[in-house]
């Protein structure tokens, strides 16, 4: 027993020579989330909280390719690596009913967080299932589909001559997406290595599902109903056919090699001269207003998603929610960080920083909306998002997407309508096989 008391002193010694003491020792947390910008914006105000608190934050990263498969293997051994994960949205399902996820209800309820949150992020970042009062997550990194486009291009007179002599009305940002096809078609010239438009077509991960739901809910068009896991008459109506075929009709007008796409070579289009417009997530716009990353930051303007046929205006949702994991031997701690995050001082501070706030007053405040080119776009989009399907078996859900679109979009096999009656068939079989229908 001396023995043991002796070691015990001994490292308690050591720990204050080295300045720290047991306890400081132990206030600490571990965020864990994928390797990009906002996850490095977190870490700064992880460090404003150390100063506030004295407990060290720690944002761990790792590439996007093998976030969900590093967390999950973790979650599935039961580890606690992790105190937080900042998960993407349809992690919520498995996350949830895996029991990974500390239930957040009484928190979000005590916090009054639906007042507080813009509505799409607490429906899609933190409640399962939908409309079940039930809350997993607290919104933090909103995200969704939005475009930018070269404002020299536009703007330019004989450009503008040419265009209106061509289509009948003036060149400007596009009104709808007609009007997106029509100026993807106008600048599309690979003679001068000059393209119309830069979209999502990879098929690794959700590149391909995000593009194509930014067509299909702006033609009206659904996944299918997220109550009753119908998918026929939804996924493959006419809306979501048409959509599909406007989105395929996009890829016409993209640079060469344009058939692996995702956030890195969307923003190329632009940095490169290569595009007229481009798609991505609002998350990678910081690179493109800076004149180190984009040559071309000066003449770079964004635009909201804009709306299909009918008018209907929706883009596909990005972003997501931090957890508390729930093997964390850190709970407490861990939720005294969450009740510093949704501060209003904190959530403008985040924003400050880069990060997407949530917090409907901040994105409301004419001071947001004001500080960057893109940020009116972006609080315009977070309030007409939706979102992929959230369930346990989201993953089986979007490999069927990836394998039914992509050969349609890239390799122009069958039709749009035979493309979607496959999906529907293949979404019906995995809803059924996980009991959800019958």
């Amino acid at each position: 027993m001396r023995k043991i008391v002796t070691s015990v002193l001994a490292g308690v010694g050591l720990a204050l020579a080295c300045g720290t003491s047991v306890h400081a020792q132990e206030k600490s947390l571990t965020i864990f989330w994928a390797e990009w910008d906002p996850a490095n914006y977190l870490q700064e105000l992880g460090n404003e909280y150390e100063k506030e608190t004295g407990v060290k934050i720690t944002v761990e990263t790792t590439p996007w390719a093998d976030f969900q498969t590093k967390a999950f293997t973790e979650f599935n051994a039961h580890g606690d690596a992790y105190d937080l994960v900042v998960g993407d949205s349809q992690w919520l399902g498995a996350g949830s009913t895996g029991g990974h996820y500390v239930d957040l209800t009484d928190f979000f309820n005590k916090h009054k967080l639906n007042d507080v949150m813009a509505p799409a992020t607490v429906k899609y970042y933190a409640e399962y299932p939908g409309n079940s009062g039930k809350y997993w997550a607290i919104p933090l990194e909103g995200d969704a589909v939005g475009w930018s486009y070269r404002k020299d291009w536009f703007e330019d007179p004989k450009e503008k001559e040419a265009f209106k002599a061509k289509y009948g009305y003036d060149l400007d940002v596009p009104k709808d997406f007609k009007a997106l096809r029509d100026i993807a078609e106008f600048f599309y010239r690979p003679d001068q290595k000059k393209y119309g438009i830069a979209i999502y077509t990879d098929n690794s991960y959700d590149a391909m599902a995000m593009g194509f739901e930014n067509a299909l809910f702006s033609y009206g068009g659904e996944l299918g109903d997220y109550s009753t896991y119908q998918v026929d008459g939804h996924i493959n109506s006419d809306k979501a056919v048409a959509a599909l075929d406007a989105y395929k009709e996009l890829y016409k007008f993209t640079p060469p090699g344009w058939a692996k796409s995702f956030f890195v070579e969307d923003n190329q289009a632009i940095t490169e001269n290569l595009a007229a417009m481009s798609m991505n997530y609002f998350a990678f716009f910081p690179s493109l207003i800076n004149e180190s990353s984009n040559p071309n930051a000066k003449n770079t303007g964004f635009f909201a998603n804009p709306p299909g046929p009918n008018g209907d205006q929706f883009a596909a949702l990005g972003g997501q929610g931090i957890s508390i994991v729930s093997y964390s031997q850190k709970q407490d701690e861990a939720m005294k960080f969450l009740e510093w995050f949704i501060k209003d001082e904190t959530q403008k501070k985040w924003a400050a920083l880069g990060g997407y706030t949530c917090s409907a007053a901040v994105l409301k405040s004419p001071e947001f909306q004001s500080a960057t080119p893109y940020n009116k776009a972006f609080y315009e989009t977070m309030f007409k998002v939706k979102d992929f399907w959230a369930v346990p078996e989201y993953a089986e859900l979007l490999q069927q997407l990836n394998q039914r679109i992509y050969p349609y979009m890239i390799g122009g096999q069958g039709t749009a309508k035979e493309t979607l009656d496959a999906l529907a068939a293949d979404w019906n079989a995995t809803f059924k096989k996980y009991g959800r229908v019958k």
